[in-house]
């Protein structure tokens, strides 16, 4: 589960849509604007992201490092 103080953050980068690459404990990493949190079928709490391939539901507790690609007052970097 992630802190609130991490969830501060996450709605930080959605409500500016700022770019973002997300790296996933797997290793995997996606690339996108952050858009929205919203739940997924099975209820868990995702970070939705429009990419170059549409939109796509990252699970939060799936989060290893969030990292926003463009030069901001709020955050560059956030690890879980």
């Amino acid at each position: 589960m992630i802190s609130c103080n991490q969830h501060d953050y996450i709605e930080i980068v959605c409500m500016y849509r700022y770019p973002v690459k997300l790296t996933l404990k797997s290793g995997e990493i996606i690339e996108g604007a952050a858009v929205d949190t919203v739940s997924d079928e099975l209820r868990e709490e995702c970070i939705k992201l429009a990419t170059e391939s549409g939109e796509t539901l990252v699970v939060l507790n799936q989060l290893k490092q969030l990292e926003v690609t463009v030069e901001n007052p709020h955050l560059k970097l956030l690890l879980f």
